[in-house]
């Protein structure tokens, strides 16, 4: 099994197309917060649909919380100053993806201490371009390690 962290989340719609992917993919799906919604939102319901009792979700109440829980666990940090591209490594099962808030990505001091586990996606160097959409990123990023392990449990 994989995971999907979102540290500090702050768009309903885009978690809610990640819980519908994690539900999809049997990937857990874990929320640090601040989030920047109430999980009850219309709008991440919306976007998650009925795949809500699908999801296997564990909300933290800090990234220092997830991280004493899960530091131990193999992590892959998601940026656009990552060490190397997502298709370069090697997934080991139970690894954990994390994506950081829409408006300003993973904190620096996090990225910083696991510099060489952090991944990107490649993409133009044009100024105006920031990143990807946080959903279509988790996507892209999951549906790699599902590749890699063979889409263990899909049809």
């Amino acid at each position: 099994m994989f995971h999907i962290v979102l540290v500090n989340p702050e768009i309903p719609p885009n978690t809610g197309n990640i819980s519908r992917t994690c539900a999809a993919t049997n990937t857990k799906l874990h929320l640090v917060k601040p989030l920047g919604f109430s999980i009850d939102d219309a709008h991440l319901k919306r976007a998650g649909l009925d795949y809500w009792p699908f999801v296997q979700l564990e909300v933290h109440e800090s990234l220092e919380d997830f991280l004493g829980k899960y530091g131990h666990q193999p992590l892959y940090l998601s940026t656009t100053k990552g060490s190397h591209l997502y298709t370069e490594v090697e997934y080991e099962d139970g690894a954990m993806f994390l994506f950081g808030r829409e408006t300003a990505g993973l904190p620096m001091d996090l990225i910083d201490a696991h510099r060489d586990r952090t991944i990107r996606i490649p993409m133009s160097e044009d100024t105006r371009l920031r990143s990807f959409n946080l959903s279509n990123a988790a996507n892209i990023v999951l549906f790699e390690a599902l590749r890699q392990h063979g889409f263990p449990g899909l049809c």
